[in-house]
């Protein structure tokens, strides 16, 4: 058995790489780096399982940096610049990662790196594809969309690289890598990377790998153990009164909080904002411009949660990330890997909160089966004061009703006012009112009535009325007509 590698200087990577790597602070490879990055400079294709947060970006990117060097060009000419590694990444905040780690380990080199994605304007990214690229990380979606524009050209590609291929394939992305592989040189080395391993993935590397190198540095599907794992069972209409409380006991700086659906992140976000907390949302929704200024204003310190889609679970890099939090527990085990795979990176320390309600408890169950662990469970205790309930959780006691001293009205804490008359069984009408008045009150008080009916019933006050200026000014006009308390909606007839 070889001993372990344990410096990147006996990995035989190219001096401008080790130069960048030290810079970055990073003396020893991690355990998929230390096994993945001499099998790639061999030329094999890899099928690599780990930890989401371990090191995997560097683990493919340094091996292709180092194969493509001497092919490196100094000239501004594109054709000197041609493609000749695609990453593939699924989502938007994962691909600006990978991107942002290679142009780090590349900044010593000519190497030219992009990265292409939706939710922008395609024109931007078409001057930096026609001056020429080597490296080029995209989305599948939007690396099409260039494909049909005819803005790249995939025919020189030596190396084709899968991240996070499971997610990949849960939202939907293998019509698009069919595509994909189409318009790919036959002869080319082939890396994926993935957190978790499933029979999906199994046919997927089938598809596209040539007799890879399996590579897994953990049990598939495995938690960190650098993450402390409980939960607590919780009513889910007291879930937002008992994450504010856990988020003032814990009294982080960072927490990522989250939601199965983009609405549940919106309203958590708010409400927590009311809390005084502050909050953003991130998901599919938000535009490319939000994302990012919400992710900056996060790793910045000016927002201390951030309330995420399972769309942010994969690509986030915080450093030293200390709490997530499971308000609503993923119907997919693999994604609550994937979510509390964002803390206890890198060696860290971490944290992972999850709040099960009843009817979450059959999902936990399948998370606990597939990390083969049990998650330490305790019930929620709510705090009877000294955290504020936000406006929108409502109490489970009875509203409080006090009298007025002044008025028979009952005031209810709800903000609203009860009459006590309505309180009281009905009786016909007396029309008291009525009685009490003259009889010639009651005959004007009449005629006022019928004028407005258009005198039905009195003829003296009808042509009284309807009487105009403009009627005796000529006999072939038609009278105004009269107004009256109908709807303003109907229209007024022009004379």
């Amino acid at each position: 058995m070889s001993e372990p590698i344990t410096d990147f200087n006996t990995l035989g990577l190219a001096e401008p790489l080790l130069k960048a790597i030290i810079e970055s602070g990073y003396t020893t490879p991690t355990p998929i780096q230390a096994q993945a990055i001499p099998l790639a400079l061999q030329g094999n294709d890899l099928m690599a399982g780990a930890q989401t947060g371990t090191g995997k970006t560097a683990a493919f990117s340094l091996p292709i940096l180092h194969t493509l060097l001497p092919l490196a060009s100094s000239s501004t000419s594109p054709a000197k610049h041609p493609i000749r590694a695609l990453v593939l990444a699924p989502t938007r905040e994962l691909a600006i990662q990978v991107y942002d780690n290679i142009k780090t380990y590349a900044k010593h080199t000519p190497l030219r790196s992009l990265v292409v994605y939706g939710g922008v304007d395609i024109k931007t990214q078409t001057p930096a594809l026609k001056n020429g690229v080597e490296i080029l990380v995209a989305t599948p979606g939007r690396l099409l969309d260039h494909v049909e524009q005819k803005t790249l050209s995939l025919s020189q590609v030596q190396f084709l690289v899968l991240d996070e291929a499971d997610r990949m394939l849960d939202m939907g992305f293998m019509p698009d890598l069919k595509r994909i592989l189409a318009l790919l040189p036959k002869q080319r080395q082939n890396l994926m990377f993935s957190a978790t391993f499933s029979d999906e993935i199994k046919k997927l590397a089938d598809a596209f790998l040539n007799n890879p190198t399996l590579i897994e540095v953990a049990r598939s599907n495995a938690t960190n153990e650098n993450v402390e794992q409980k939960a607590y069972l919780v009513n889910t209409d007291q879930k937002q009164r008992f994450l504010v409380q856990l988020l003032k006991q814990q009294a982080t700086q960072q927490v990522i909080i989250f939601t199965k659906t983009k609405l549940s992140a919106s309203k958590l976000a708010r409400a927590l904002e009311r809390d005084q907390i502050p909050c953003s949302a991130i998901h599919g929704d938000k535009t490319q411009k939000e994302r990012i200024e919400a992710l900056d204003a996060f790793k910045a310190g000016a927002i201390s949660a951030l309330v995420a889609t399972d769309v942010a679970a994969r690509g986030l890099d915080i450093t030293d990330l200390p709490l997530v939090i499971n308000y609503e527990i993923s119907t997919s085990p693999e994604d609550y890997v994937h979510r509390i795979g964002r803390t206890g990176r890198a060696g860290a320390k971490g944290i992972a909160i999850s709040l099960i309600d009843e009817d979450e408890t059959k999902y936990f169950d399948e998370i606990e089966k597939l990390i083969k662990k049990q998650v330490p469970k305790e019930k929620a205790v709510l705090a009877e004061s000294g955290v504020p309930r936000s406006s929108s959780t409502r109490a489970s006691t009875a509203p409080r009703t006090s009298v007025n001293p002044r008025s028979n009205m009952t005031t209810r804490k709800t903000g609203k006012s009860e009459d006590a008359w309505f309180q009281q069984p009905y009786q016909p009408s007396t029309d008291h009112a009525s009685k009490q008045l003259p009889m010639k009150a009651q005959n004007n008080k009449r005629k006022v009535v019928a004028a407005l009916l258009g005198g039905f019933g009195f003829k003296g006050s009808a042509a009284a009325v309807t009487a105009s200026p403009k009627k005796q000014a000529g006999k072939g006009r038609k009278p105004e007509p009269v107004e009256s308390n109908t709807s303003t909606s109907e229209a007024l007839p022009q004379s």
